[in-house]
């Protein structure tokens, strides 16, 4: 049976995947939530899961030592879009497809001193009828704020964060303002018992290079997938951190300590 990879099909991971060539594997593309417990249950060998989910279960689960998806700053699809005030929250809904973003929204919330009621609920904008905040992620995220774009700035800098009564919070940023450190969202993990072959890791790192070498012709594929501008997709793709370097791993560090979680990690051995 081939061995079984699991990837968040998210336009941020395809750096990670649009190279690699299955060799003695296959692919499984999921949403985060779903990955995470795949991979904890054995279905699935190695995959990318949230670092929250991580961190929760790491007594069983290892690390690829050299991979993350982790941002310094603005990440531009993890956002709580809300109307109003954000000291006004009385509702949020948040997405179902993420445990770390959950978390992180809760934690810099209640930091805040703000404690609205959270519902799980499926859907995009159009939620903001019914509530105060959304919670988007990924691709979805990603594409709602490109529709809110009236136009295409000359600098990020000038990305705006306000749309007339719609206000958006880049959750990375406020991580980055609390703490001057890279947000890691996403990990690949294992289960410890089961460390994946040699030659799938070898073959990860050198389809990650070409994906990095090759980052305009990854950001104009997603672009044309998700329907926004290649030039915003360009900006989104080369903020990520795809390496797990010692800023991202203290990243990790205070995220787990912010949570009152031990941070303990085993790492895969060469």
């Amino acid at each position: 049976m081939a061995y079984v990879l699991g990837v968040p099909l998210y336009a941020n991971t395809a750096p990670l995947y649009r190279f690699l060539e299955p060799d003695g594997w296959t692919l499984r593309y999921g949403v985060p939530s779903e990955l995470n417990q795949q991979v904890r249950s054995g279905e699935i060998g190695l995959s990318l899961v949230s670092s929250y989910f991580y961190l929760k279960h790491q007594e069983e689960l290892a690390l690829l030592p050299d991979f993350s998806v982790a941002v310094l700053g603005r990440v531009y699809s993890v956002n709580l879009f809300h109307r109003g005030e954000l000291a006004h929250l009385k509702r949020v809904a948040l997405t179902t497809e993420s445990a770390t973003s959950v978390a992180l929204l809760k934690l810099l919330l209640r930091e805040q001193g703000l404690a609205p009621r959270y519902e799980r609920a499926e859907g995009g904008l159009e939620l903001l009828e019914a509530y105060d905040g959304v919670l988007l992620i990924g691709d979805r995220a990603i594409q709602a704020y490109a529709r809110l774009l009236p136009a295409l700035p000359e600098t990020p800098h000038a990305l705006p964060t306000r749309f007339g009564e719609v206000g958006v919070e880049d959750l990375s940023m406020l991580w980055f303002a609390r703490t001057k450190l890279p947000f890691v969202f996403a990990v690949w993990a294992y289960r410890k018992e089961n460390p994946p072959p040699k030659a799938l890791v070898a073959a990860l790192r050198r389809a990650r290079r070409l994906g990095l070498a090759r980052l305009g012709k990854v950001a104009e594929a997603e672009a044309r997938r998700l329907g926004v501008h290649p030039a915003l997709m360009e900006h989104y793709l080369w903020n990520f951190r795809y390496h797990l370097e010692e800023p991202d791993r203290l990243g990790l560090s205070a995220f787990a300590e912010a949570l009152g979680l031990p941070f303990a990690p085993m790492y895969y051995s060469e």
